[in-house]
């Protein structure tokens, strides 16, 4: 599809949305269309997660579509990089994950104002046209194509920000959004982008918080557990946590092969997104590190297909504050540390490259985000959320005109990926006639973490079932 590069010059120039679309599969019952952002680009989301994740009776009763917003993936793209060659080995040059030490530091700095200096030379044009306004806009154009008279929607993680500008925006077309994995979005906007803020977008959000109390849970499960459900376990939470930081020290003072602390913090973090069977898979990766033994690597990703790792930079760093001062990143990294641990570090050098960014939005939403919508929104959030903290949820809920949060007793980087039969039940109801949860509702998710496996073969399950109607122990 087709939408103005700058919705004040509708005849100017112009942006391709890459758009992808799952028909309903009982056209007879289609309600509509379903528009899905998983966060980053969905062009390459949906088919892997259309069926694994998305309940039956949405699947049946909706068109699913998502597309690619400007700036990423297939969509006109932000491309800093002459080709994927060039993007592969600038990368491979770059220290993994997040520089540890003055000499990483110096060379992280060095390459970000490479980047910066290639987005300005190949992208100047669209960078200051692929901020949250603008896809907000182009969201409301897809459903004008589609047909529907108001938007249905879910959107994880950033794309709960989206959502949120969308509601504000276009507060009579909300038919129905689904918000998962929230972003704070007046943390998310805090401040004008010509001054100086105090901290970087992720810690106003509190994702490294976030991310240490999941690191905490998954520590105390896996020693709950014995080493057949848990590799790294070593008998006990206690153990298991003392076990943890022992390897950690290790691994600052020498690294197993190719695994240096900052990649294996970096591996991590990301593997406590899924709780199956990502947790599996970094109980797995620590216990061979603790046997001094290299973890079995991902497969890189295939060859001449372009990386696009400034893309998620183009947006975040174009309407949202971080420190243009390059030695506040430095203290940054010690005060997030302190407060968070290991993961802290990884928080704070994600939005470093906003300190050397060559752009800023032409227009970006700073509110309000109290605008009284068509219908209510509904927000989804475990407790204990990688990387959306449980209480940017809260604010999020407060934030909004009129919305309902659902909590989810889990673990996890959104509902919809560490799935609870409980919170789809809700959610297709409400989707299909309007109907929220009851206030305060909450929800087990279906698998616990390291669930033991049944005389049958089976796995023993959470069920998926409401807890009940008051808040489960945010302490677990």
């Amino acid at each position: 599809m087709t939408v103005p590069l700058d919705y004040d010059h509708p005849t100017g120039k112009v942006v391709d949305l890459a758009v992808i679309r799952r028909k309903a599969t009982s056209p007879s019952e289609r309600i509509g269309s379903l528009f899905f952002n998983p966060g980053g680009p969905g062009t390459d989301a949906l088919p892997a997660w259309c069926d694994r994740f998305f309940p039956a009776e949405l699947r049946k009763r909706f068109d699913i579509v998502s597309w690619d917003p400007r700036g990423v993936g297939r969509s006109t793209a932000v491309r800093c990089f002459g080709d994927a060659e060039e993007a592969t080995a600038f990368w491979a040059r770059q220290p993994v994950g997040f520089p540890v030490g003055e000499k990483e530091r110096t060379a992280w700095f060095a390459g970000r104002a490479e980047l910066a200096e290639g987005c300005k030379k190949r992208a100047a044009n669209l960078l200051p046209y692929v901020s949250t306004y603008y896809s907000a806009r182009d969201l409301d154009q897809l459903r004008q194509a589609v047909g529907d008279k108001q938007l249905r929607y879910w959107g994880l993680s950033y794309g709960t920000f989206l959502g949120a500008v969308y509601a504000n925006t276009f507060p009579d077309k909300v038919g129905g959004l689904i918000l998962d994995g929230n972003v704070d979005p007046r943390n998310y906007v805090d401040g004008a982008m010509d001054s100086e803020p105090g901290q970087t977008t992720s810690l106003r959000m509190g994702s490294d918080l976030g991310s240490a109390d999941t690191l905490d849970q998954f520590l105390k499960l896996c020693g709950e557990a014995p080493a057949s459900r848990c590799a790294f376990s070593a008998g006990s939470p206690k153990a298991t946590r003392a076990k943890y930081s022992d390897l950690m020290r290790r691994l600052q003072r020498h690294s197993v092969g190719e695994w240096t602390y900052a990649r294996t913090v970096t591996e991590l973090r990301q593997d406590l997104y899924f709780v199956h069977p990502g947790w599996t898979s970094a109980a797995e990766m620590l216990q061979a590190l603790w046997q001094e033994r290299e973890p079995e690597a991902a497969a890189p990703p295939p060859a001449g297909e372009y990386p696009g790792t400034e893309q998620e930079a183009a947006v975040v760093c174009s309407e949202s504050p971080n420190p243009r001062v390059l030695s506040r990143y430095a203290e940054l990294d010690a005060f997030s540390a302190d407060r968070a641990g290991d993961l802290g570090h990884r928080w704070v050098w994600d939005y470093e490259w906003c300190g050397q960014w060559p752009a800023t939005a032409a227009k970006r939403y700073t509110g309000p985000f109290d605008r009284p919508t068509a219908h209510p929104i509904l927000l989804v959030n475990p407790v204990y959320d990688t990387a959306t903290s449980y209480q940017a949820a809260q604010a999020m809920t407060e934030q909004l005109g009129d919305a309902r949060l659902l909590t989810l007793q889990g673990y996890g980087h959104t509902a919809l990926l560490n799935p609870s039969t409980c919170v789809n039940d809700y959610v297709i109801r409400y989707l299909t006639t309007g109907v929220l949860p009851p206030s305060k509702a909450t929800c087990r998710q279906d698998t616990p973490p390291f669930a033991p496996v049944m005389p049958t073969g089976g796995i023993a399950t959470g069920g998926g079932g409401l807890v009940n109607t008051q808040h489960a122990d945010l302490n677990g």
